[in-house]
């Protein structure tokens, strides 16, 4: 070998030297180079490593850059070289560590010095610096600074880097390359900029050296010359000679002289140096082959060689010798490989480790810019498996066959589908800033082809990708994680081939339509377990037993669709886009079992390739599978014949060309490793059987709740650094670790899991040795998995999340466990180092000037104005939503006590409290529940701050537990424990941007300050002030905002005076005085303390939290209860704030009354104590601004109260009383009133100077069970938030902040932890205090992310026009309008009976009279023209026409009404729509059985007869039953309407409206069939509906009990009619509950399919009337049996909708949007015709009904929303209802009307309301006209109509407040109205001559449509 060595240095030398003889030719260069930072630790420990060949890399991550030392041994290195022939050594100059911020004036003096001392080295041992100036893509560190290379800016700032170098080093270089890899670059404009840069160079160097005969070089793979510089353009460039990068392969025997020969005849003959040759696939016999190649081109004359690299030549072949050699002298003659390969120099590198050595814990950060992830699938988390049209995926298949662990499914998993809100959260608590996630391929593309797209499931990922960035964190999609769609499966899946073209389709939609969002893309995630355990063992989906030709089939598959994905990207999107395409590939680490076993090592070798090289060697290597793999399934194919264990398809050469590589970064999931030992002779298919080889585990490997995984952490560096050998060197990219975590067992120890916690940290510090020791370039980590899922065959039995979820529960809770809090934690570290300090930011400083004093309030104060604002405001102006924000910088917070949280009541020299006495005493609390643990907040810092950030709150209030800090209260005891807890808090809490608000004294004195008396002793307001004085000294260098006091008012009444709470003193007399006086005076003194020796350095705030219910005068319109409510006020929050905030001194109020009292009581002064004037002055002013805790309202009223015994309660003489409109809590003293906030916030505005104001508490309180859905605490914060926001938007209010009360449930005081008032659930019977955000957490963080409540889209108003032609109608129905009840001959009507039948209508109100319309036929029509209308809808009365119900007597005086009614509308141009049946079934009928006897069917055929042959020529518009679901439901189910049957519930309204239906249908028919042809009108059913919406949004369970509510309502009629048959819900379900029941079969009726057919069709239009939404929530009724049970659903109201005058009516018009949609998607988009839809009012009548006209507006525009957006077929509308009358069982106290009808006055006359106005305006436009187009003609003056009956003057009527009569209120109105409508057309007038310029352009798609916004 030597000899062989001297004659190849010979052939070279004797090359160099013939060539040194040309004329103008430089020095020969054998190069060798550049230092690693291997090889500086090898040499540090071990110096016969300097006497070594070091292989060339390439990586930058590997090649030291002078960011540490140099060690002395590096001569011997050099001199090493140097004697074996080398001349010339590489050196790679870092950029970024010589100049950190690229400026030359600020260089990094160390690293320049570093590198001058290694050139002066190398030029000492006798070789020359080649010097690399640069690689190519701008460094991380500078590019953020100076921007990328296309930036036209960068060549210059790169030409100064350049003459920076060259004035440093340029005396000792002679030979330089400005970038040696510019192929890497992407984009031309990138390379033209670096060329442009290299030029400048260039020509900077030969100008400042041109005596010096140096060189300038640029450098590229050779591989991609063309594709760099295309044809004739290298000329163009300057350089001396030509730097390549060039590789020889031997399997392929590449030519080397056939590739330079090419590149130097574009460069036109120019010198090229071999910077780097890599050596590739050379067996032993082979290993002279690149020798041979090199020294061919050599000696080629016609093709000039500057050099040659000859480390990987010569330093090969040298270790080949030193192996050889020491063989010979241990005497092993056993075979070796020439070359070891990269598996074994991992090997070794490691194998010579100590336990100890391997298991070191590396403290250390990882780099900067690292990138934590934690991961999700979407088959284990999403559910919804058949939501929106999803299709089944071969996980639902498998699932549903039973193959998973106790049959469970992932049907809803985790409801990740209905929860990115949720998981979102989880992100921002953990600090991750990267999310991995996969798509459900049969979610978008249900049956895997395009042609099927799923638009609601792109827009569940669009959603999803959406918030993961309004949140920060980067989406990291992966394309492929095993569920595949069932369609493409049943057509062979991944064996089939076609479905390379059906993935790549897959992987086209995706990156079109979410890569302007997702930068990092996963074709596959493990596809070898799809291959393996999918189609080999069928342990997975889709559970094919096939691993002879399957699973090798499915690779190849996989590999060639991860191909196509990844040429996808690059060609249509990269440039675009920018993102990167690779694949997460699993894989084990495997070593020898026995160490010393060469078998053993090459059978793990084996293993590697069999798992990792199956699929990581074609896209990172040559496109082919491993070389090994080919040859050991060849070996086995030839011992096994005739049997056949595997067969593996073949690479075309394209596609092998196609594959290579394919992907941007390597993506490692990695669990486990194993050990491995050499096993041949076995024919059994699989990987084992093939590959030769078995596993093993280590006995002494840990053990956790998993057979496949055991935790080897060292595995994971050895296999990060094979990877990065193997292969990341050939394709230079960086790894990604896609997958890393462990399971554990559901075995009920859920939160602490400790073996995780150990798991992640072994794990990742490994990953950290690999990055930082080893230089293996990882770029980002991700834990698997975010949270518990289903977990393939193991189903929810194994658990990988870092979030427990409750799979029991339906509301699918996650709760942090203690590895989450860790994995934050590394994040927030960025590894296994102390927090360094950060900035954090602060409240702005504040020097604020002391108060301005205000006078005393007066008796009553000032602030009485606030009731007589708002206590006479109609319930719709109270409740009317007010959408908006609150300004820029709103201190959105969340608060807590010391006592409720912290626990830990004497660890580490905590001092009691009086709290800890009091509840520590049996009996003194509810179940004997204590604080002294409470939610464990002492030990658990990290998880507070993990729910701070998910919240993004921007501040905390929390307070300070006095006796932690000083334990005997005094500062002579400062406690450090307790003090670096808080430090450890607030400095947690400033990291994230979170402000501390402390609250000094939150009610836990120390008890041993009580023991000498506690606040009644005035020593304590210097003992307070101390210790205030200690925490601002402490803390205030970053507290900023300080609060004294919380709730002073508690402590004086609740401690000392009622004695409930500790101190528990009851002295109601004086004592609560007393304390409050103290109390004042030491807030002053703190607040002195603080202004007087903190204020100038620290900036903060400091004031006291006050807290007051909002009272209300029991009437507002009686001055002395005025008073009372002013008193009320004065008496709990001005006893602190008048003297604070007003003189002082106390309220006149209050002195007044404490005074008078105390004389009446016979005592010689008043109880109330006095101050000084010297007090006051020192007391007011002392609150830098107003902090206020507010929960509810009461009202009061004034009283005498006893004056025996005395006591502050009875000082006041007042009544207190809840308020009406209120909700209940789990408090009964705190019901929820949200309109009391405003007006609280405007007395304190009122009365104390309009200051800042900070909400400091507010919240409700839910029960204990209240775990997760708390629907009413979102609720709460919905409404009382509003309020807060109108106060400050509308009233001018300065709040300033807002505070929910709580954090999570905590210690409430006297009710223990029966209640809850957090916004987390604790789970005080676990140890561990688990906290789980409630969906309030959510709803809380929406709110701060919008800073208030933004208008919704769906409430934004829209601009446009109904269609021309367009029915717009109002409705009546006959017996609640006609009267005349037994008017010439008319029948008796179920109506009549049911009205006269005691108890069973509201008032004893009947329809005898009702509004007496069947003698005031023309007074009708007179209200129908002013209202401009063009249709009006009645009823007719069945038994008016057909008295007994059948045609044997027909009642022609009855008839005859109709058609004068007709007649006359005829003649005022109004089209009749007639209902045939309104409800009103004639009671004869009923006597027969009614609706309930099929009999009834023909009936209703031959009175409809009647009435198409009488009125069948002038009426063209036929209804024929009007809501078939109130006749069957509320008639026949609950009996709350006629006939008022309800005791068969389960099976009568079935049967009802089964004979309801096909009655219709027999009508249709009739009329379509006898008169249609000769009539020419059409005829449908009207079918009423509400729509629902799921009560939690969030939750599956309420999104299928929302769609029940809808089908089993509006499904039940308008299924059999446009669809035909019930719908398979009502059917199934119904059928099922029966069956159930022990019923032999279902309780709903069968259709005939004559009869399906009979029904089906039956409509000519959809006639729809709706009203309301509702929140739909499951309820399980156990085994009733009855409507309410099948449909299985509950419903309530949103606290914040408006109300009507009906319970059941609440204004929600986005809902008509929504159902009309439903509509049309579910029933064919039929022609829909809007029968009814009105609003009801109660209560005294008021003409100005602004809550009808606001209901009309807004629900309209939602049906012009539904019409000109979504194109919903709809042609008309009616109002219900033309006028007030009888509302069926409620009587007349329910209002519908558009017209008052005065029933005081027996000639009952019409009265218009308002609203008449408004909706007549909009029946004039047809819509709404756009503002901005200018004055509409429609909004001009009123043409002059009919006037409005006369009325009787005795009328008296409310208007505006007042008492008028009747046409008074006409009169006013009407002037009102011609007033607005001349200022409505001078606004508009004005309003068009401003918009005129900037007209916008209509849209004329068929309609006039303008938009406010986009939809």
């Amino acid at each position: 070998m030597k000899m062989l060595l001297r004659i190849l240095f010979l052939g070279i030398l004797s090359f160099w030297d013939c060539s040194s003889e040309t004329e103008n030719q430089n020095e020969f260069m054998l190069l060798a180079g550049p230092l690693t930072n291997n090889l500086l630790k090898d040499l540090s420990t071990n110096h016969a490593a300097s006497q070594s060949w070091v292989s060339g890399v390439l990586e930058r991550d590997h090649i030291f850059d002078c960011s540490h030392t140099l060690p002395s041994q590096i001569i011997d290195h050099f001199e090493y070289l140097h004697s074996r022939g080398v001349t010339h050594f590489k050196v790679p100059l870092s950029w970024s560590h010589i100049l950190p911020t690229g400026d030359p004036s600020q260089p990094h003096q160390d690293t320049v010095m570093c590198y001058r001392t290694l050139l002066e080295q190398l030029t000492e041992s006798g070789l020359q610096p080649l010097v690399v100036l640069h690689r190519s893509t701008v460094p991380e560190g500078l590019r953020t600074t100076l921007g990328d290379w296309e930036s036209p800016e960068l060549p210059e700032v790169f030409e100064r880097y350049a003459e920076f170098v060259f004035s440093q080093f340029g005396n000792l270089v002679k030979s330089w390359i400005t970038f040696s890899q510019i192929d890497e670059l992407k984009g031309d404009r990138s390379v033209r900029n670096v060329l442009q840069a290299h030029t400048s160079v260039y020509q900077l160097y030969h100008n400042m050296f041109s005596e010096k005969g140096g060189q300038v070089s640029l450098g590229l793979k050779a591989n991609d010359f063309g594709a760099v510089f295309p044809r004739n353009t290298i000329s163009m460039v300057s350089m001396d000679f030509l730097s390549v990068c060039a590789e020889y392969d031997c399997t392929t025997k590449s030519s080397l002289l056939e590739k330079l020969t090419d590149i130097q005849m574009a460069t036109g003959g120019q010198p090229v140096l071999i910077y780097d040759l890599d050596i590739r696939q050379c067996s032993k016999e082979e290993e002279f082959q690149p020798l041979i190649s090199v020294l061919g081109a050599l000696q080629n004359r016609d093709s000039p060689i500057q050099g040659c690299d000859i480390t990987n030549l010569f330093g090969t072949l040298e270790e080949d010798r030193l192996i050889s050699h020491n063989e010979a002298s241990t005497g092993d003659k056993s075979e070796r490989k020439t070359m070891s390969s990269k598996y074994e120099e991992v090997w070794q590198s490691f194998s010579a480790q100590s336990p100890s050595e391997r298991d070191d814990f590396l403290i250390g950060s990882f780099p900067e810019g690292f990138q934590w992830a934690v991961s999700s699938e979407s088959f284990k988390v999403e559910g919804g498996w058949s939501e929106h049209g999803k299709g089944e995926t071969i996980w639902d298949r498998f699932g549903h066959q039973g193959h998973v662990f106790d049959n469970q499914t992932a049907d809803l998993a985790c409801d990740s589908y209905n929860k990115v809100d949720y998981d979102v959260y989880l992100l921002r608590g953990l600090l991750t800033n990267t999310y991995q996630f996969s798509i459900s391929w049969a979610r978008i593309f249900p049956t895997g082809h395009r042609g099927s797209l799923s638009e609601k499931g792109a827009l569940y990922y669009d959603k999803l990708i959406n918030t993961l960035l309004q949140s920060g964190i980067e989406p990291v999609v992966t394309l492929y994680h095993w569920d595949l769609p069932q369609a493409l499966q049943d057509n062979g899946g991944w064996t089939n081939p076609t479905i390379v073209e059906a993935f790549k389709d897959f992987a086209d939609f995706c990156f079109s339509r979410f890569g302007d969002r997702v930068k990092t893309w996963n074709t596959f995630s493990s596809p070898w377990v799809v291959s393996h355990s999918g189609y080999g063992t069928g342990e997975h989906a889709p559970g094919v037993k096939d691993p002879v030709v399957a699973s090798y089939q499915v690779t190849h598959n996989i590999l060639k669709s991860h191909a196509e994905a990844w040429h996808v990207y690059s060609d249509k999107y990269r440039k675009q886009q920018g993102g990167r395409v690779g694949i997460a590939l699993n894989s084990d680490w495997a070593e020898p079992l026995n160490a010393s076993s060469p078998q053993d090592l090459e059978a793990a070798e084996r293993y590697m390739n069999f798992m990792l090289g199956w699929f990581a060697h074609p896209i990172f290597v040559d496109g082919d599978y491993p070389a090994k793999l080919k040859s050991q399934i060849e070996q086995k194919r030839q011992e096994c014949q005739p049997a056949e264990v595997a067969r593996l398809p073949v690479f075309t050469e394209a596609e092998r060309q196609r594959i290579k590589g394919t992907a941007d970064f390597f993506g490692l999931n990695h669990y486990t490793s194993r050990l491995i030992n050499e096993s041949r002779g076995s024919c059994v298919p699989g990987p084992h059987g093939v590959g030769d080889f078995q596993s093993h585990v280590d006995p002494n490997w840990p053990t956790i709740d998993s057979d496949w995984i055991h935790p080897v952490p060292w595995g994971l560096r050895r296999l990060l650094n094979y990877i990065s050998l193997q292969y990341t060197s050939v394709t230079k990219v960086p790894i990604y670790i896609t997958g890393n975590g462990m399971p554990t067992y559901y075995n009920g120890e859920y939160f602490n899991d400790t073996e995780r916690v150990n798991f992640l940290k072994s794990y990742i510090n490994e990953a950290m040795k690999a990055i930082i020791v080893d230089g293996v370039d990882v770029q980002r980590y991700t834990v698997q998995s975010l949270m518990d899922g289903f977990e393939g065959p193991q189903g929810y039995s194994q658990r990988f999340g870092l979030h427990y979820v409750n799979f029991e529960d339906m509301n699918r809770p996650r709760t942090p466990k203690a590895s989450a809090y860790f994995y934050s934690q590394v994040v927030e570290m960025n590894g296994f180092e102390n927090l360094q300090s950060r900035s954090v930011s602060y409240f702005p400083k504040s020097m604020t000037t002391k108060r301005p004093s205000l006078s005393p309030s007066e008796v009553p104060s000032r602030s009485k104005v606030v009731w007589e604002n708002f206590s006479h405001q109609t319930k719709f102006q109270r409740k009317l939503y007010h959408y908006g924000t609150f300004p820029d910088g709103f201190q959105w917070g969340i608060s807590s006590s010391a006592y409720q949280i912290e626990g830990a009541w004497n660890t580490d020299g905590k001092g009691p409290s009086v709290w800890d006495t009091f509840t520590q005493k049996p009996g003194s609390i509810p179940n004997n529940d204590t604080g002294d643990i409470a939610c464990d907040s002492y030990n658990k810092v990290e998880e507070d701050l993990y729910m701070l950030r998910a919240l993004r709150v921007k501040s905390y209030r929390f307070s300070l537990s006095w006796s932690r800090i000083f334990p005997n209260g005094s500062d002579t005891s400062v406690n450090q424990k307790g003090v670096d807890y808080y430090n450890r808090l607030i400095n947690g809490l400033l990291t994230h941007n979170i402000s501390p608000m402390v609250t000094l004294y939150h009610w836990d004195l120390p008890q041993a300050l009580q023991e000498i008396g506690g606040w009644d002793n005035v020593n304590m307001i210097d003992m307070f002030n101390d210790f205030c004085d200690f925490c601002f000294s402490t803390f205030g260098d970053r507290v900023k905002f300080w609060i004294t006091f919380n709730q002073p008012y508690t402590i004086a009444w609740s401690g000392y005076g009622l004695g409930q709470v500790p101190p528990n003193v009851k002295s109601p007399r004086d004592a609560p005085y007393r304390i409050a006086h103290n109390l004042l005076k030491a807030h002053a003194k703190v607040y002195h303390t603080y202004s007087d020796k903190y204020r100038e350095t620290q900036g903060g705030l400091v004031s006291i939290s006050l807290n007051a219910d909002w009272v209300e005068p029991k009437d507002p319109n009686v001055p002395r209860e005025i008073a009372a409510a002013d008193r009320a006020l004065q008496f709990q929050l001005g006893w602190f704030a008048h003297p604070i905030f007003r003189n002082g001194d106390y309220p006149d109020a209050m002195k007044w009354q404490v005074g008078n009292k105390s004389d009446l009581q016979g005592l010689a002064m008043s109880r109330l104590p006095t101050f000084t004037d010297q007090d006051k002055a020192y007391i007011q002013g002392t609150a830098d601004y107003f902090s206020i805790n507010a929960y509810t309202t009461k009202v009061v009223r004034h009283v005498t109260t006893r004056l025996s015994p005395p006591s502050y309660e009875t000082d006041q003489d007042l009544g207190k009383a809840e308020e009406e409109d209120s909700q209940p809590t789990a408090l009964k003293e705190q019901k929820a009133v949200a309109f009391g906030l405003r007006r609280l916030l405007n007395w304190i505005k009122e009365e104390y100077g309009n200051p800042d104001i900070y909400i400091t508490e507010n919240g409700v309180a839910t029960d204990s069970s209240t775990t997760d859905d708390d629907t009413d605490r979102i609720f709460f914060y919905k409404t009382y938030i509003d309020e807060a926001l109108k106060a400050h938007n509308l009233d001018g209010v300065k709040v300033k902040g807002y505070s929910a009360f709580s954090l999570m449930d905590s210690f409430e005081w006297l009710n223990g932890y029966r209640v809850g008032f957090g916004l987390h659930h604790v789970d005080f019977e676990q140890p561990f205090r688990p906290r789980t955000p409630k969906r309030s957490a959510h709803y809380y963080y929406q709110i701060i992310k919008e800073n208030g409540f933004p208008l919704p889209d769906e409430e934004k108003l829209i601009y446009g026009h109904f269609r021309e032609g367009f029915a717009w109608s109002t409705a009546t129905a006959s017996y609640q309008i006609e009267g005349g009840w037994r008017s010439d001959g008319k029948g008796l009507s179920i109506w009549d009976r049911f009205a006269h039948t005691p108890l069973r209508v509201g008032d004893d109100d009947t329809g005898d009279i009702a509004c007496d319309s069947y003698n005031k036929i023309a007074e009708d029509v007179d209200m129908l023209k002013s209202l401009k209308v063009n249709h009006y809808r009645f009823s007719i009365s069945w038994p008016r026409v057909l008295p007994d119900g059948t045609t044997s007597f027909i009642n022609k005086p009855g008839l005859d009404y109709y058609h004068r009614l007709v007649d006359a509308l005829l003649a005022a141009n109004i089209k009749p729509q007639v209902t045939l049946y309104h409800w009103d079934l004639p009671q004869a009928l009923q006597d027969k059985g009614g609706w309930e006897n099929d009999t009834v069917v023909q009936r209703f055929k031959e009175y409809a007869d009647v009435i198409f042959d009488s009125l069948g020529d002038k009426v063209k518009f036929w209804i024929t039953i009007n809501e078939p679901y109130n006749v069957a439901n509320i008639g026949h189910g609950y009996g709350s309407a006629a006939p008022g049957i309800s005791f068969r519930p389960g099976t009568l309204p079935y049967i009802v409206g089964h004979n309801l239906l096909k009655a219709h249908a027999e009508a249709w028919h009739l009329y379509n069939d006898k008169y249609r042809a000769k009539q020419g009108g059409i005829i449908s059913i009207t079918i009423n509906s509400d729509w629902a919406e799921p009560r939690n949004p969030y939750k599956q369970e309420d999104i299928d009990a929302a769609r029940r509510v809808v089908q089993f309502y509006i499904g039940w009629f308008a299924h059999p009619v446009f669809n035909g048959d019930y719908s398979d819900v009502m059917k199934s379900i119904i059928r099922e509950r029966s069956l159930a029941a022990g019923l032999p079969k279902s309780r709903l009726p069968e259709f005939t399919p004559d009869e399906v057919k009979r029904v089906k069709g039956t409509y000519d239009y959809f006639g729809f009337n709706h009203y309301t939404t509702v929140l739909a929530f499951k309820v399980d009724y156990k085994g009733l049996q009855h409507y309410d049970a099948d449909r299985g659903a509950g419903t309530i109201a949103d606290r914040s909708w408006l109300d009507s005058g009906s319970s059941w009516l609440k204004v929600t018009p986005p809902g008509f949007r929504k159902i009309l949609n439903f509509i049309k998607e579910e029933y064919g988009d039929p022609l829909i015709i809007i029968t009814e839809n009105g609003i009801s009012e109660r209560g005294p009548v008021n003409l100005n009904d602004a809550h009808r006209s606001h209901y009309y507006e807004n629900y309209i525009n939602q049906a012009l929303k539904a019409y000109l957006i979504d194109g919903v077929n709809i042609n008309g509308y009616t109002a219900w209802s033309l006028m007030d009358n009888l509302e069926w069982a409620t009587g007349f106290s329910e209002k519908f009307g558009l017209f008052y009808v005065n029933r005081s006055d027996a000639s009952l006359p019409r009265l218009p309301k308002e609203s008449v106005k408004h909706y007549g305006t909009i029946i004039t436009c047809n819509g709404f006209p756009d503002p901005s187009q200018g004055p509409h003609p429609c909004l001009g003056p009123d043409p002059e109509g009919t006037s409005a009956p006369t009325t009787s003057p005795s009328s008296v009527v409310t208007f505006l407040g007042m008492e008028v009569s009747l046409s008074d209120a006409e009169l006013a109105l009407n002037i009102l109205f011609s007033l607005s409508i001349i200022g409505t057309a001078v606004a508009a007038l004005m309003t068009y001559r401003c918009l005129k310029a900037t007209r916008r352009s209509k849209h004329p798609s068929g309609e006039n449509i303008s938009l406010k916004n986009q939809f």
